[in-house]
């Protein structure tokens, strides 16, 4: 079947959902060579992959995760699939913290640092949170804090087979796209930044294919995967089943526009620092595009009716200090 399925993308004609379903089980299984993986991720870049392979890969992926239990509970993710390559602070794990502290549940997917000088689980482990605890710690977090971090690598054991092959490649390759639409946790709503506004709508149509019931998936028109506060942000919205396009401009919300010098951050410490720094009360460019992701979040786990009146909602939550407070708790929980 592997020889075959290889053909047809070699072809460049698209795979149904179920030889998607089919090959990523093989991988996922260990039934392939690295040879044979590598093969098929350069064939898939080279055809381009279609939202009914993508929704299909992230599915088996997804299968075979380790799950995360929410008890019942509606949960947000907020993972992007990085790569912009602009070395910013993190961004959106800082938003997931605040849009936490505004009663949003959080199951934030992540991992260490691919591109960047630090990951999500790089600067949540330097803001003092135990990243590699078990499921069951990690759905406690849910349930008792409002925030949980689902640390790649503990959670998908089977893609060990796939790491060789992707690493020698060096390229981006489809499972750059399936890591962040693979939440354990199977969260209902999401924030996604990618990598291309080309990118946008396709991801809103494998999050619906996944069933998911709201999403915003994002790409700042200065190539950051976040809602920017430089340039205007192309954004594909999921809701009630429909998905509209449409952009957003900074101006709508601040009075200046930042640079992307003003949201540099550089080592997992240096990050940290710069994020207590805005939990604390410092105001300035960083801890605005923290509040306008975090609205993001806010917005889809449906505690705010519009990007606006979240937005408001996410800076009350940095201006009282209930953000640090919910980092300070989801620390001491993870340290328990």
């Amino acid at each position: 079947m592997y020889s075959q399925l290889l053909e047809q993308v070699i072809a460049r004609t698209d795979l149904s959902s179920e030889d998607m379903e089919a090959i990523m089980n093989q991988m996922m299984q260990g039934e392939l060579t690295q040879a044979q993986i590598g093969a098929f991720l350069v064939g898939m870049r080279m055809k381009g992959e279609t939202p009914t392979e993508i929704a299909a890969a992230a599915a088996i992926m997804r299968k075979h995760a380790t799950p995360i239990d929410t008890r019942g509970q509606q949960v947000v993710d907020t993972c992007g699939t990085g790569g912009d390559g602009a070395n910013t602070v993190n961004i959106s794990t800082a938003a997931a913290i605040v849009a936490a502290a505004a009663g949003v549940r959080i199951a934030k997917h992540g991992n260490r640092s691919v591109s960047s000088k630090s990951g999500s689980a790089d600067v949540l482990r330097a803001l003092g949170v135990n990243i590699e605890i078990g499921p069951e710690q990690v759905a406690d977090c849910i349930a008792e804090v409002g925030i949980g971090f689902l640390f790649a690598p503990m959670l998908h054991g089977a893609m060990k087979h796939a790491i060789g092959p992707r690493r020698e490649l060096g390229v981006r390759t489809l499972f750059n796209m399936i890591g962040p639409l693979a939440n354990p946790a199977a969260a209902q709503a999401q924030v996604v930044g990618v990598f291309h506004r080309d990118l946008t709508p396709v991801f809103a149509k494998v999050l619906a294919k996944l069933g998911l019931e709201r999403a915003l998936v994002v790409h700042g028109l200065d190539g950051l995967d976040e809602i920017t506060t430089t340039a205007t942000t192309q954004v594909s919205e999921l809701k009630d089943g429909a998905i509209a396009t449409y952009e957003l401009n900074p101006d709508e919300f601040f009075t200046e526009r930042a640079t992307l010098a003003a949201l540099r951050g550089g080592e997992p410490e240096e990050n940290a620092r710069i994020i207590r720094d805005v939990f604390a009360g410092a105001g300035g460019a960083v801890a605005d595009i923290i509040a306008l992701n975090a609205a993001a979040a806010i917005y889809v786990g449906n505690v705010a009716d519009s990007l606006k009146n979240a937005l408001e909602v996410a800076r009350l939550c940095l201006a009282s200090g209930a953000a640090l407070q919910k980092l300070d708790q989801l620390a001491a929980r993870t340290q328990a």
